[in-house]
C-alpha cells in the first residue's frame, strides 16, 4: 500500500520540534512561521503542555460521551472566562471543518431554513457543507455541490440585504480575517451591518475563527475588535496546539436538545488537556498582548521596502503582498533560509502565521532574508 498522493511536499521531514523551530534528520534547523496552518499557538513542545498530556494519560487518555468528563467543564469554563464569551455553551468536535459543518447544521435546525451566504475568497473547510460554502470551486466535488449556498462580495451591505430578504437563509458565515484566501478583512461599517441584517431577517452569524481564534489576532476572537455578538462561534488549529480538537460556541438564545449533535472522540480526554494546557499559557504568558507587540515591530520591519510590500491581516495573522507570485520565493525560504513561511489563494500573499511566543530577533530573520530577496 502507498499514500494517497493529494499533498505537494517539500523535500524536510522533521523529526525534533522545540519553540518556534524545527528540526529535521540531519538536524538543520528551521524556523517555522507558518505554525503547521496556524494550528501551533503556544510554540513546539511547551513543557507546561508537555507535563499536561502526560500528567492526564497517566490516568486516562480515551472514553466515549456517554459518561460524565469534568475536564470538558473545566475547559468550558477556562475558554469563556478568558474569552469574555461566558454567554455562550461548547460542543466539541475533533476540527475546524467539523465545526463549521456543526454550526451550519445548528443554524438551519433553529431557523428552520436551508441556505447559506459565504463570501468570496472564503474557506470553511473540506466537510460536506462547509466546502460547498469555501470559495473555491476546484475541491468542491458534485455532491457537495448540491447544496443552497450564495457566495457574495465581502464588503458589499447592498448584495447582502437583497440576498437575505428572500427569507431561506439559516446562516451567513464570516471570516473576519480571511486566512487561506490571503488575510483580507472588509470594515467595521460592512461587519456591523452583517450582525444587523442577521437579526433582521432571522439569520443566524456564524463567526469562524477556527484560524484567528485563540489569540491570533491580538484579541481571543477576531470578531472581538467589533463589538459584535455572533450566534455561533466555530474553533479549532491553536485550541490543541497541534492535538486534534475543535469546538461550537452557542449562544445561549439557541436551545441544545438531546440527539441534536454527537461526536466520538470530540471532547475526549486528551483534546481537554491540551486545551486547558493552551488557556493557560496564552494567560500566563499574555500571549493576546505579545501577539499585538510583534504585530508592531513586523509592521515597522517592512516599512524600508515601502509600496513594493503591503501587510495584510491583524496580530500574528499576517501577510505580505509582495505584488507577484511568492510561489518561488516560498521554496527559497525553505531551502536557502530554513524559514517556513505559508501561501494562500492570492499568490502574491506570503503568509505568516508563527507561534504567539515568536520574538522580535526571530522577526528579523525573515527581514533579512527578505532584504536579500527582493
Amino acid at each position: 500500500m502507498k499514500l494517497f498522493d493529494v499533498y505537494p511536499l517539500y523535500d524536510v521531514t522533521p523529526v525534533k520540534v522545540e519553540g518556534c523551530y524545527v528540526y529535521d534528520q540531519s538536524g538543520q534547523e528551521y524556523l517555522d512561521l507558518y505554525g503547521g496552518h496556524a494550528v501551533i499557538s503556544i510554540g513546539h513542545g511547551h513543557p507546561h503542555y508537555i507535563e499536561k498530556l502526560k500528567t492526564q494519560m497517566d490516568a486516562i487518555g480515551f472514553y466515549s460521551n456517554a459518561v460524565q468528563n469534568p475536564l470538558q467543564v473545566e475547559v468550558a469554563q477556562k475558554l469563556g472566562a478568558l474569552s469574555g464569551c461566558d454567554d455562550y455553551d461548547l460542543f466539541f468536535c475533533n476540527s475546524g471543518a467539523e465545526a463549521n459543518e456543526n454550526g451550519l447544521k445548528l443554524a438551519s435546525f433553529d431557523t428552520g431554513k436551508s441556505r447559506v451566504v459565504a463570501f468570496k475568497n472564503s474557506f470553511h473547510g473540506r466537510t460536506s457543507a462547509a466546502v460547498a460554502a469555501t470559495d473555491n470551486p476546484s475541491i468542491v466535488a458534485p455532491i457537495n455541490a448540491q447544496h443552497q449556498v450564495s457566495i457574495l462580495d465581502l464588503g458589499n451591505t447592498e448584495q447582502l440585504e437583497e440576498t437575505l430578504q428572500k427569507g431561506d437563509c439559516c446562516a451567513v458565515i464570516l471570516e473576519f480575517i480571511q486566512g487561506v484566501g490571503g488575510l483580507d478583512q472588509s470594515t467595521e461599517v460592512f461587519y456591523q451591518d452583517v450582525a444587523v441584517l442577521c437579526k433582521k431577517y432571522d439569520v443566524k452569524l456564524i463567526a469562524d475563527e477556527v484560524q484567528s481564534g485563540f489569540g491570533r489576532s491580538g484579541e481571543f476572537f477576531a470578531f472581538q475588535k467589533y463589538n459584535i455578538t455572533p450566534d455561533i462561534i466555530t474553533i479549532a488549529k491553536g485550541m490543541g496546539n497541534g492535538f486534534p480538537v475543535g469546538g461550537v460556541l452557542v449562544h445561549h438564545s439557541i436551545e441544545a436538545r438531546y440527539g441534536m449533535l454527537g461526536t466520538t472522540f470530540g471532547g475526549n480526554h486528551l483534546a481537554c488537556a491540551a486545551t486547558l494546557a493552551v488557556l493557560e499559557v496564552i494567560e500566563k504568558e499574555q500571549l493576546m498582548a505579545h501577539a499585538k507587540e510583534i504585530e508592531t515591530y513586523f509592521r515597522e520591519k517592512a516599512l524600508p521596502f515601502g509600496n513594493r510590500v503591503t501587510v495584510k491581516g491583524r496580530g500574528l495573522m499576517l501577510g505580505l503582498d509582495l505584488g507577484y507570485d511568492v510561489g518561488a520565493l516560498r521554496k527559497k525560504l525553505i531551502y536557502e533560509y530554513h524559514i517556513f513561511t505559508g501561501g494562500a489563494k492570492n499568490k502574491h500573499v506570503l503568509r505568516i502565521l508563527p507561534p504567539l511566543t515568536i520574538q522580535k530577533p526571530q522577526i528579523d530573520l525573515l527581514f533579512e532574508a527578505l532584504h536579500k530577496e527582493l
